[in-house]
């Protein structure tokens, strides 16, 4: 490594900004990081640490066995399984219906696109606690209440990612779709063996912004569910935090054990997250 001081002073000054720099990234990754440390802490250290000032960084000793307690504490293995079910459903519905709108609203011409494609975009603006009594009663009316197919459906179809949809494969060349036209390909064939196959960071994002707004969404199982046996994670972790006296053992416990499927999920589909957020939405 080249001697700090033997550099010239514009390449001195180009080296300290840069080690600036990655003190600050560095800096500002353990403060992102800091809560999820202290949620591993408190879910495994004693419980009379918990409150202790000053507070103790590091447990004088590891209680494993709070997250079986914590399993064992509430009905956590159905809720878990409820989670699963919500999420996989709603993220293929969702991820569906979002490529198929918007491959229509970027590749075909048809009365009032402009104007239908504003109106979807403009329900951005409309707060979800407006929409939740009406869809509330719809749901009622049609006899999806208190069931997982409630929770699932209604939220399914959702602007934003029928935007990044449209954006990513107005990006695709016209030509490709015109040649495989010639060739005597249907519509669905040029969805599926042309378009899917182009637009795979788009559904790497969509996965991972609909797995983690469905598995952490409170809300709306909230309103739908009353049957503990429908109940969700989130449910479960509000139920946990209702009672009078909050074990924060079991809290912690179960809220690390609930974050990993998100985090999994991310790693999995991050390389291509990354290149789908720099590729959509930013396209005219």
């Amino acid at each position: 490594m080249k001697n700090i001081f033997a550099m010239e002073p514009n390449e001195r000054k180009h080296f300290l900004l840069h080690v600036l720099g990655f003190l600050f990234i560095f800096l500002m990754a353990l403060v992102a990081l800091f809560p999820f440390y202290w949620m591993l802490v408190t879910a495994v250290k004693p419980i009379n640490e918990i409150f202790a000032f000053p507070p103790k960084l590091w447990p004088s000793q590891f209680i494993w066995s709070n997250f079986a307690t914590a399993m064992e504490r509430a009905n956590f293995p159905v809720y878990f399984k409820n989670s699963f079910i919500v999420t996989a459903s709603s993220t293929i519905i969702t991820v569906c219906i979002n490529l198929l709108a918007g491959y229509a609203f970027a590749k075909y011409d048809f009365f009032g696109k402009e104007f239908f494609f504003l109106l979807v975009l403009s329900t951005l603006m409309i707060p979800l606690q407006v929409t939740m009594i009406p869809v509330f009663i719809i749901a009622s009316k049609i006899g999806i209440r208190n069931t997982l197919l409630g929770v699932i459906i209604p939220p399914c179809a959702e602007a934003f990612g029928l935007f990044m949809a449209r954006q990513f494969i107005s990006d695709i060349p016209n030509e490709l779709l015109e040649a495989g036209r010639i060739d005597g390909a249907t519509e669905f064939t040029l969805f599926s063996k042309i378009v899917v196959p182009n637009v795979k960071p788009l559904i790497s994002t969509l996965v991972i912004f609909t797995v983690m707004w469905r598995w952490n969404d409170l809300q709306w199982p909230l309103i739908m569910l009353s049957n503990d046996e429908h109940f969700t994670v989130q449910l479960g972790l509000s139920n946990l935090n209702a009672a009078q006296y909050v074990n924060w053992n079991d809290m912690m416990a179960a809220s690390l054990i609930s974050v990993i499927p998100v985090i999994v999920v991310f790693l999995i589909f991050q390389r291509q997250f990354v290149e789908g957020m720099a590729s959509s939405g930013i396209k005219g």
